[in-house]
């Protein structure tokens, strides 16, 4: 698999540009598989004058006009859904199973998009005295769209699909890692015969992110990515409430184990948790805190031997592929080596498979006396464990970060879950589940540097309308009672 970018996608058409090259590698073989050219400012600019030009008409239609669009390019979804998920393995290194996954996931989020619009941002109205009040949703305009890296395909459709059935127009940057598939999702919007100008792609790295994030014309920014970047987007946008922001950050997630009796169970949604993608989900548990106890001590035995032999590698046959770069695995690495410095001790060590490729054997790290440690996510197969004497103390360590997007409590005790529920700060809050785990028909967003309180999925329709109140009666009326210091 290896082929040339037909460019970016503006105003209806493929426009190769002139400047710097870049390339996409599938990282479990280092093999080239496409090519482009990074956009330059003036052609980000030339896709959101598009963007801008095509508003106006895009929003008039009805909400069923723009319906059919979405409903003909989760079609093409379907009837490309193999080759689609073949290209998402080859750019992320995922096993093949999680990448059909991830397309069966594009395909259902239009259906809870539909519902999502309707039951957040549908219309109202009521009488009251003879008059009516009125609600209704408007578009904002135009959005750029970032998407991250692991899920290429499903996280940034989570933000397009609510977008255009409001009646915004996109720019979408895909992740300079893996622009392969965002050139393919835009290739099936076009193929779907949405309008000219109402989605345009831009391939592109920071260079390009910060250009579109600056543009005077963008009147949204919907963002998926590290905390860091969108912590950075954030302050470009400062001083300009005009303009919405929705911030998708990651976490340094925790998962409290209490007590539980079904140990298998238990080790079982902890490798889910914190391993799952080779722990590039944003959501995965990154903090594994125990209540010192003998039950847990067996757990915590049974989880090595399992991690130890978590199967890693590109077959389907496997649980986790690479992470996403050789780069990534080095920061891991080093983040790995930090804790131990720090006084982390090493369970179970990250081990590198192959020198040149960016496979790592999970690792178990007990940080329980480790000193100075940062409150940093470690984005890869790296879970810290750390003892505590109960379950306040379980909460309070699970609160001790400037985080706030998951967490999880294991246990048997309902008692338990009440205070963990009650105290815990994050977004996403499970009990004897994943913490992987999010429903799309509820809403995904995180609290603290994990996001600026505008979540996602279910309730990603609030960020792509804004309502409008209205008080209307059939003529002007006169009251009986004039107000003090007036004569008619």
């Amino acid at each position: 698999m290896s082929e040339l970018s037909q460019g970016h996608y503006i105003d209806g058409e493929w426009k190769p540009s002139q400047g710097e090259g870049f390339t996409s590698e599938n990282p479990a073989t280092g093999e080239i598989i496409w090519a482009g050219v990074i956009a330059d400012s003036n052609t980000v600019n030339e896709a959101v004058k598009a963007a801008k030009e095509a508003f106006s008409s895009w929003r008039i239609l009805s909400f069923d006009e723009r319906n059919v669009f979405v409903d003909t390019f989760i079609g093409h979804i379907k009837a490309r859904e193999k080759e689609l998920a073949q290209v998402i393995h080859a750019e992320t290194g995922k096993p093949l199973w999680e990448c059909k996954t991830e397309i069966s996931s594009m395909i259902g989020k239009a259906a809870i998009s539909v519902n999502a619009y309707s039951d957040r941002t549908g219309t109202a109205e009521k009488e009251a005295n003879n008059v009516s009040i009125q609600l209704a949703h408007r578009p904002i305009g135009v959005f750029a769209v970032l998407g991250p890296y692991n899920f290429p395909g499903h996280l940034p459709n989570g933000h397009i699909i609510p977008a255009l059935l409001a009646g915004n127009t996109i720019v979408f940057k895909p992740s300079e890692l893996t622009p392969m598939f965002g050139e393919l999702m835009v290739q099936c919007w076009a193929d779907a015969g949405i309008p000219n100008g109402v989605v345009n792609l831009l391939q592109g790295a920071c260079s390009t992110g910060e250009a579109l994030v600056s543009a005077e014309s963008i009147d949204g920014v919907l963002f998926t990515g590290s905390s860091a970047t969108g912590h950075s987007i954030h302050k470009t946008l400062g001083g300009q409430p005009n303009k919405m922001l929705a911030l998708e950050m990651g976490g340094n997630n925790p998962l409290v184990v209490d007590e539980v009796s079904d140990l298998d169970a238990a080790v079982y949604t902890i490798v889910q948790s914190a391993f799952i993608s080779a722990g590039q989900r944003c959501t995965c548990a990154r903090r594994l805190i125990l209540v010192r106890n003998r039950a847990n001590e067996e757990l915590l035995s049974k989880l090595g031997r399992v991690t130890a032999q978590i199967r890693v590698g590109s077959n389907d046959d496997c649980f986790i592929g690479p992470v996403i770069s050789n780069a990534a695995a080095d920061n891991v690495m080093e983040f790995e080596r930090d804790l131990i410095e720090k006084g982390g001790g090493a369970i179970l060590s990250l081990r590198r498979l192959d020198k040149d490729r960016p496979f790592l054997q999970p690792a178990l790290i007990d940080t329980t006396a480790a000193k100075g440690l940062d409150d940093e996510e470690c984005f890869g197969p790296l879970l810290q464990v750390k003892w505590v004497e109960d379950l306040s103390s379980a909460i309070e360590e699970a609160n001790n970060t400037h985080y706030g997007l998951s967490a999880g409590l294991l246990s048997n005790n309902s008692e338990s879950w009440n205070l963990f529920y009650r105290d815990i700060r994050a977004g996403i809050v499970n009990f004897n589940r994943a913490i992987t785990g999010a429903s799309g028909a509820a809403p995904f967003g995180g609290v603290g540097a994990s996001g600026n309180y505008r979540p996602g999925a279910y309730y990603a329709a609030d960020y792509s309308a804004y309502p409008i109140a209205s008080m209307a009666s059939n003529s002007v009326e006169l009251p009986e009672n004039l107000a003090p210091g007036i004569t008619l």
